[in-house]
């Protein structure tokens, strides 16, 4: 039974390993005739077999207006393939990009488009797997956003997307791949509870907002990753929603976030807690250094550039290694 239902499924990855693109491809990549497939869809097999009936109908009885009628609603059923064709013509996908998010958040792709010939071009989809989105046109150019789940870190691979359309009426489904060659990354999950960022080193002293402090410094909304023991529970009550306690205590200049100082845990969880690390010496805009094992050290520095670099060398740290 099983092998039954798996069969269509097979059958169907055969076809698509036919159909052009066969590889990844350099963007921008342009929709012509060698790539555009048409087949009627269910409603228009229904149309197909309806005027079958009509026509054999209309010979037999020698009805010439039911003959005339049957070859007029057939021509225009032609016209409408030739319509859904002309909607991907032309058109070409000019870039798709993403910001990068931890992994097991969902993904914003965005899918660029253009089209140079300005034709009236309406119903067309975007699909990357079972997500899909439509993609407007306005003034040839539009951009089409697809939520992608994530399981993992490193380099997504999104494989194909399917651009679709059954306009004008319905009877045919037009359709062409592109498959991008452009890289997606995704970042590690950071650790939801753990130990707090290690201290900074250096002669430059100053006090720095810290969960595990001394001084209560002030009360901010809970964000993720704060631990249960920090959330003052009385103002909390008070105001409607968690607040957090936040403390005061001496910093050195910079953070080492050093991968030795995990040895203690499974390699996936050093990556997360790193991560954390990462997130929190940015949270308390604290400078920081990022060292993995077999590579350069990164920083000291902060900031969205230095953040992505780090999140980016633990990504693709390989699932191999052990530190």
């Amino acid at each position: 039974m099983a092998a039954t239902v798996r069969a269509p499924a097979r059958m169907f990855q055969r076809l698509q390993q036919l159909a052009r693109p066969r590889a990844p491809e350099p963007l921008p990549a342009r929709l012509d005739r060698r790539r555009i497939y048409v087949l009627p869809t269910a409603f228009g097999l229904f149309f197909f077999v309806l005027l079958l009936t009509m026509g054999v109908g209309a010979l037999n009885y020698n009805n010439n207006p039911a003959l005339l009628l049957c070859l007029l609603l057939a021509g225009t059923a032609l016209a409408s393939l030739l319509h859904a064709h002309l909607q991907l013509s032309g058109l070409a996908v000019q870039a798709i990009d993403a910001e990068p998010v931890p992994a097991g958040h969902p993904l914003a792709l965005r899918v660029h488009a253009r089209a140079d010939v300005a034709r009236p071009r309406r119903g067309l989809e975007v699909r990357a797997g079972d997500t899909s989105a439509a993609l407007h046109l306005d003034d040839g150019a539009g951009e089409a956003v697809l939520e992608l789940p994530t399981a993992q870190r490193g380099w997504l691979d999104i494989g194909r997307l399917r651009i679709s359309t059954t306009r004008p009426l319905g009877l045919a489904r037009a359709w062409s791949w592109v498959w991008p060659d452009t890289p997606l990354l995704v970042y590690p999950a950071p650790e939801a509870h753990g130990p707090p960022l290690p201290e900074g080193a250096g002669d430059n002293v100053q006090a720095r907002l810290h969960a595990a402090g001394d001084d209560v410094h002030h009360l901010r909304n809970w964000r993720r990753g704060d631990s249960r023991r920090a959330i003052a529970w009385k103002p909390s009550a008070r105001r409607d929603q968690l607040l957090v306690r936040e403390y005061e205590q001496p910093q050195g200049a910079d953070v080492v976030i050093d991968w030795r100082g995990t040895a203690e845990l499974p390699y996936e969880a050093r990556i997360r807690r790193l991560a954390r690390w990462v997130d929190e010496a940015e949270r308390d805009q604290r400078r920081y250094v990022l060292r993995l094992p077999g590579q350069p050290a990164l920083g000291p520095a902060r900031g969205a550039l230095h953040r992505h670099a780090c999140l980016r060398a633990l990504a693709l740290l390989p699932e191999a290694t052990h530190g």
